[in-house]
């Protein structure tokens, strides 16, 4: 027979983020909408990232690209080393504010199958990111 001895944990006194901005990440790279994918692969390695925050020309946020998305593309058929982040976007968004709740942001996340949403200013700069944890 064995002994299992347990422990009371202390309840955390880090209290739970209530907003957006106060659970981001504002650390992670981002990059130019004309970065090819194989560069941008080699960003996410070297920054020891899952994502990229990508930004057009204007430095307006327009989108989020993983590295389960970007090797998918350059495993593809139709890859070329001409491939840029653009060109698999798609449509802008999803995005979130820093003002959102939380319990918005997870709720809507996770309806949406999202692990990770840009955080945008009201101009549409990239402030962050927002990962859901695993």
């Amino acid at each position: 027979m064995t002994l299992v001895q347990m422990q009371l944990r202390p309840k955390s006194t880090t209290p739970m983020p209530s907003t957006v901005a106060d659970a981001m990440d504002t650390g992670g790279p981002q990059v130019c909408d004309d970065m090819t994918v194989e560069v941008a692969l080699s960003v996410m390695a070297s920054a020891r990232t899952g994502h990229l925050l990508i930004r057009d020309d204007s430095g307006l946020c327009t989108g989020l690209v993983t590295q389960a998305q970007l090797t998918a593309v350059r495993d593809s058929s139709a890859y070329t080393d001409r491939v840029q982040l653009r060109d698999i976007l798609g449509d802008r968004g999803p995005f979130t504010s820093p003002v959102t709740t939380m319990v918005d942001a997870e709720h809507a996340m996770r309806y949406g199958r999202f692990d990770a949403l840009p955080v945008v200013d009201e101009h549409g700069t990239a402030l962050g990111v927002l990962a859901l944890a695993r």
